[in-house]
Order: C-alpha cells, then structure tokens, then sequence
C-alpha cells in the first residue's frame, strides 16, 4: 500500500474521535484483544454472549516495542568464482570472500518498533480492523498495513441464525488465515502474543487482498475456506492478449490467486486445553509471491548473519546495489526459499495447556519456485516445538524453551556455478518474561543458531547472545 500522509491520517483519525463514541475491549463484538488477554486466543469464538450493540463504537489501540541486542556471528568465508551471462558478455563478481567474514558482535539498541491500530464496531455483528506500522525496521515511515471487514451477523437482513451461530466472512487486505502461528507471532511493535522475542527462521507471514468464510458446525471446530490475490500489494494488470513479457522474465508476470483452506478444533477436556488445526496455502502463479518474505516490519534479530553487500538480478544478472543495512536486510536470521514465483505449503499445528504449562509444536512442508528456476520445484520443510511454564499470580512470570529446524534447498542463481546441495538451519531459544501489566510485558532471550552444509556467506554460519526487550500493546 502506498505511503500515507501522516498529517491527513491524523486529522482525519481526530475528526472521527471527536465525532464518534470510545470504546473499551470489551464493547466489540467478536474480537481478539490486542493486550495480554488475546494469548492463546486464535480465531474469535462464535460461541458465547456478546456485547449488545447501542451504536458505532471506535477503539484506538497502539503497540511499541524496543530491544537491546548482544548477539554475535561467525562465518568460515567460501570464495566463488566469478560468472557471466555470456548473453550479455557481461561479468560480474557474485563471491563471498575474506572481506565477507561475519565475526562480530553486534550490540546496542535496535530500532524501535511501534504499531497503530483503529478497530470499530460498525453494526450488531460487523467490526472493522485498520492496522498501520508507524515506525519498524524495514519502513521506518509510516505505512498502512492493511485492514479488513469480519462480518458474523446480517443486520440488514433481520439477523438470521443460520449465518449469526454458524458462519462469518472477513474481506480486506489481511494475513490469509494459513496455520496457528501467525496468532502467536510478533508483529512490528506488537509482541505481547509471543513468549520469545523472535519468530520461525522459516515466517510464513504476509498481506493479500481476498476474502475467507468460515464455517462453525459444532462447538470448537471450525472450517475455512478462503481466496486471495496471491502478492502483497494491489495487481492490476492490463488486459491485453498481444502484450509479451519483457525479455529475459520468463513466466514472471504470470499470475493466479492463492488459495487457503483450514480445519481446526479446540476444545476443554476436564482443564486441559487441546487445540489441533491443518492448513494449506497454495498459489500456482505470481510476479512476486510472498508468503515467506512479506513481513514488512522485519526480524527483531538486527543484522546477525549478513552479507556485506546485497544483491539483486535485472535480466539475470547479478549486480551489487547496496551494502547491507537494516532496512535492506530486514530478516536478519530467517530463511526465505524464494518461492516467489508459485507455492503450495501445508502446516500442522497443536497446542496443548494444562494450568500453566503450555505446548505449541509445529510442523511445516512447503515446495515451490522462483521463476528463473524453470518448471523445477525446490522442498523445504520446518519443525518446532514451544514449551512454555506460566506462574505467579494471573499467570504473569513465564518461561519458555523454543526448538526450531529448517532443512531446506536454497535457491541458486542459474549462472552461478555453487553446487546446489540440501542445507539446514537449527535454532535453540530460552526466555524469560513477566507481565508487570496486562499491556505491558519485559522479556529476556537467549539464542542460539547454526547453519549447515550452506556454500555461501552462511558458510559454518552461527550466532548466539541474548535479547532484552520491552512492549506495550492496549
């Protein structure tokens, strides 16, 4: 979305809350909260009362967070020969040499992260949800995220039952419902959600336009069905038969919708919790598909295992354009398999809580393409495993263990000449945090991760440390 003009924005939110009623949490209808209560929460119950709606309520909610990082990473350096695109008679250097060792330390404070969000009740049984990052790593600007309508009444049509018990549509720019872990991940400012500081090495995370309807049959199962653009941002196309793609970008502005599916039950077995869900997202053609690389905000680990340069491929060349940074290098620390051109994923999830323990595992299989790589289809598949102890009055001291694996093929550029080889990353994390508030949470991370049977700078590659970091959500 494009960049909004923060002095309209803010006169015209002012307008509207001079105009309009407050409203607390507790006036919306259907709705996860945004602070300490919404843990654990995942797709908004149909079950049980709801607040009567007396009339628009607006709710103006925000989320901040800082950290300080201590983090260092090392590297074996791994030179590559140079390559051309003898197409071009062109040659470029497309290496990791000795000026690209990554021992360091990295410390100090990263740059904070902050959130807006405008929820409002616009009738008996539709809400509206408008989110914005006001300041993150990879926008420092402000920039509108998305938002979204959830429906789970017909007031315009007397209000059946059949559509109130048993269905509710949601339509906008939003994350498509694929998987449990987007409930539990941090987002920008707000990681009240997540007991860790960080997210999956492998994120699945992005914003599409499209539209899902789900389905409640029986009390705690819910089934999704839903359909999106498939790319991050708006596609109009010009529709135009006789219009070829640009030489050299192969099947590159092919485009098809993303489609999501979900099943998911949670239900109380005599005070245990028991939560299983199975999701798919498959999309069989994009210009720039980003289910792995659409989080806009970026890692919360900064600049830990990063090259000193970044690189891009107009027409297939590879070309220096920049040296790292933050903002170019905004995931720090994940995995992206570059299956930006088609994607077909599937996650199982489940979630078990028993008085204070709590256990979250996932398991992930993806495959897909960039579209240089032809009708090949490259594999990458991802487990973990959470385990996490809350105690103290309300629950509110935790500690957290978090294991996560990624075997993967990483994509290689067709003209260089790396052997293409299986890889894995490993990652172990330990936290610790308190909730002095139930807007407010105080985290401490160590981390541990390791890169194997990689040919470029991630080449023996490791880093560990700790993250201490400070958030607020309302």
């Amino acid at each position: 979305m494009k960049k909004t003009n923060f002095q309209f924005f803010a006169t015209l939110l002012l307008t509207l809350l001079l105009s309009t009623a407050w409203s607390q949490d507790s006036d919306l209808q259907y709705f996860r909260k945004w602070n300490r209560n919404g843990i654990n929460v995942f797709e908004p119950s149909k079950d049980g009362d709801q607040p009567a709606f007396d009339g628009l309520k607006l709710k103006l909610g925000a989320s901040f967070s800082q950290e300080f990082q201590s983090l260092t990473h090392s590297n074996t350096p791994n030179y590559v020969p140079e390559f051309g695109n003898p197409q071009y008679n062109a040659t470029r250097l497309f290496a990791t040499t000795s000026s690209d060792s990554t021992s360091a330390t990295l410390a100090g404070f990263n740059t904070a992260m902050a959130n807006l969000t405008i929820d409002a009740q616009l009738a008996d049984g539709i809400r509206m949800c408008v989110e914005s990052y006001m300041s993150s790593r990879h926008h420092n600007e402000f920039w509108v995220k998305g938002g979204y309508i959830q429906v789970d009444k017909l007031p315009m049509f007397g209000n059946p039952e059949w559509f109130s018990k048993y269905l509710r549509l949601k339509v906008g720019h939003y994350m498509p419902n694929y998987g449990d872990m987007h409930f539990r991940r941090t987002d920008g400012g707000n990681t009240m959600y997540n007991p860790f500081v960080e997210n999956y090495i492998l994120d699945a995370f992005t914003t599409e336009i499209g539209g899902d309807i789900s389905f409640f049959p029986i009390k705690g199962l819910m089934i999704l069905g839903g359909m999106t653009n498939g790319v991050l941002h708006g596609n109009l196309k010009i529709d135009d038969k006789k219009a070829k793609p640009a030489p050299n970008t192969g099947d590159s502005t092919k485009t098809a919708p993303a489609f999501i599916g979900k099943i998911a039950y949670d239900n109380n077995f005599g005070g245990l919790r028991l939560r299983v869900s199975a999701s798919f997202y498959h999309n069989s053609g994009s210009d720039n598909q980003t289910l792995y690389y659409g989080d806009r905000a970026g890692s919360h680990y900064f600049m830990i295992m990063e090259p000193n340069r970044s690189l891009q491929f107009p027409d297939g060349i590879p070309t220096v354009i920049a040296q790292s940074n933050p903002i170019n290098n905004k995931d720090s620390g994940r995995f992206d398999p570059l299956f930006h051109s088609k994607v077909s994923a599937f996650m199982l999830n489940l979630l078990g809580k028993y008085k204070g323990l709590e256990c979250f595992l996932t398991y992930e299989n993806s495959k897909g393409r960039f579209w240089q790589e032809g009708p090949d289809e490259r594999k990458v598949s991802q487990v973990a495993g959470e385990l996490v102890y809350r105690f103290a009055k309300n629950e509110n001291l935790f500690i957290g263990l978090r294991y996560n694996k990624v075997n993967c093929r990483p994509y290689i550029h067709p003209f260089d000449p790396t052997p293409r080889q299986d890889a894995s990353i490993d990652r172990l994390t330990i936290s610790a945090g308190w909730y002095p508030l139930k807007y407010v949470v105080v985290k401490a991370e160590y981390v541990n991760q390791s890169y194997k049977d990689f040919l470029d700078y991630r080449r023996d590659g490791k880093f560990n440390g700790f993250v201490l970091q400070t958030a607020v959500s309302f």
